[in-house]
C-alpha cells in the first residue's frame, strides 16, 4: 500500500458517564470496555492458561487422549421475542457456537433459568419449546439445570445461562492465534441481522425492519467445513461488537494484519439502510448465525464450495486476507480504492441485544 490508512476508531456510543469505580452499560458491549474489564479483573484473578488464551471457548485436556471444549454464556437479551428468534433459541445456539468455533463436536448443554415474579406460563413453555426444538437441531443434549425466582421488576421476565461441553476431534487445532499471512477470511453470509432485528422489535425508535435474526446452530456447517480441509486456522462468530471488533482480536492473537475488501463485504439492504438511517456501521452490529473462517489460501475455494452447499453457509464469500505487515490491526480496503483502519467497538452500542 503506498497511502498512509486513515485512522478511524470504532462507534462511540452514547453512555452514561463512565466512573472508574463501577460497571456502566458498556462494559457489557463486547467491545474495547468488556475487553478491559475482562483482562483487568477476571484473567489475572482466574489465571488458567484456557482463560487467557482469548478464544470462545476454553480447551482443557481431560485426559492424554480427550481435549474438551468449554464456554459458558448468560443471555439477558430484550424483548424475549423478536423476529426470527427469542431468548430460549438464543441461549442454545450463542452456546452450541462457542464450543464448536474452537473445532468441537459439542455434546451437552446445561441451562440456568433465572425467572422473575409473575412471569406467565405460556411465556416460559414457548421459550422451553424453543430451546428443544434448536437443541433437537444441532444435536446436542441438555443434561442439567437450575432454576432461580427473584422478585417482580428484577429480571425482565427471565434471563438463561447455558453451558457447553464438546470434545475436540484428534488431530484438529483451531484457535484465535493460528491465523498465517497468506491466508484468507471468509464471511459466512451477510452481517448485522440479530443487531437489526432486535432493535426494531423494541420499537423506541420509530423504526421498523423487515430484518429476521440470523440466530442459528452453526455446528454442522463446522463439521462440514473442518471434513472438507485441513486448512482452517480459525473460527469466530462475531457477536457482541461484531465483525470488526471480532477481527481486532483474532489479529492480536496471532499477531498479524488482516485487510478487508469493503466491496465484498456482504450487508442485507434493510440492514444497510437502518444502520444508515441510526448513524450505525453494520461492521460493528451483532450476529448469531454467523462465522468467520480463516483459512489457508490454498483451501479457500474448496471451503467456499462446502459452506455454500450447507443451510447456513449458501451465502458465504471471502471478504480479506491475512499479511504479516501491520500486525494487530484490521484495514479496510475502501470501495474507492483508499485504506482506513477499522478500531474496536468503543462504549455500547446496541445494549441488552444477546
Amino acid at each position: 500500500m503506498s497511502e498512509e490508512p486513515v485512522t478511524i476508531q470504532g462507534p462511540v456510543c452514547p453512555t452514561p458517564v463512565q466512573q472508574r469505580d463501577r460497571i456502566v452499560m458498556g462494559h457489557g458491549s463486547g467491545g474495547k470496555l468488556s475487553h478491559d474489564l475482562i483482562a483487568r479483573k477476571f484473567v489475572p484473578a482466574f489465571a488458567s492458561a484456557a482463560l487467557r488464551a482469548g478464544d470462545d471457548a476454553g480447551v482443557v485436556q481431560a485426559n492424554t487422549c480427550t481435549r474438551l471444549a468449554i464456554s459458558t454464556d448468560s443471555h439477558v437479551v430484550w424483548p424475549l421475542f423478536f423476529p426470527g428468534g427469542d431468548i430460549g433459541k438464543l441461549a442454545v445456539c450463542g452456546t452450541v457456537n462457542d464450543v464448536a468455533m474452537m473445532g468441537a463436536v459439542v455434546k451437552y448443554l446445561t441451562a440456568g433459568f433465572i425467572l422473575e415474579e409473575g412471569c406467565e406460563f405460556d411465556v416460559l413453555e414457548r421459550v422451553i419449546d424453543s430451546m428443544q426444538a434448536a437443541a433437537a437441531e444441532a444435536a446436542v443434549e441438555i443434561v442439567a439445570g437450575d432454576t432461580k425466582v427473584v422478585q417482580k421488576g428484577k429480571a425482565d421476565g427471565l434471563y438463561i445461562n447455558t453451558t457447553g461441553v464438546g470434545v475436540i476431534p484428534t488431530g484438529i487445532e483451531i484457535g484465535g492465534a493460528l491465523a498465517q499471512p497468506g491466508d484468507v477470511v471468509i464471511l459466512s453470509g451477510p452481517i448485522g441481522d440479530h443487531g437489526i432485528a432486535v432493535l426494531s422489535a423494541r420499537g423506541e425508535l420509530d423504526f421498523e425492519a423487515e430484518v429476521q435474526s440470523d440466530i442459528a446452530p452453526l455446528n454442522h456447517l463446522i463439521a462440514a467445513m473442518l471434513d472438507a480441509s485441513e486448512s482452517v486456522h480459525v473460527l469466530r462468530d462475531p457477536t457482541r461488537g461484531g465483525v470488526a471488533t471480532t477481527l481486532n482480536e483474532i489479529a492480536k492473537q496471532s499477531n498479524v494484519g488482516i485487510t478487508l475488501w469493503e466491496k465484498s463485504i456482504p450487508v442485507r439492504p434493510a440492514v444497510r439502510a437502518a444502520c444508515e438511517m441510526l448513524g450505525f456501521d453494520p461492521m460493528y452490529v451483532a450476529n448469531e448465525g454467523k462465522l468467520i473462517a480463516i483459512v489457508g489460501r490454498e483451501e479457500a475455494d474448496r471451503v467456499l464450495d462446502i459452506m455454500r452447499k450447507q443451510r447456513y453457509g449458501a451465502e458465504a464469500v471471502i471478504v480479506g486476507e491475512v499479511q504479516a505487515e501491520s500486525p494487530g490491526r484490521v484495514l479496510l480496503k475502501t470501495a474507492i480504492g483508499s485504506h482506513r483502519l477499522v478500531d474496536v467497538l468503543l462504549g455500547e452500542m446496541l445494549p441488552r441485544i444477546c
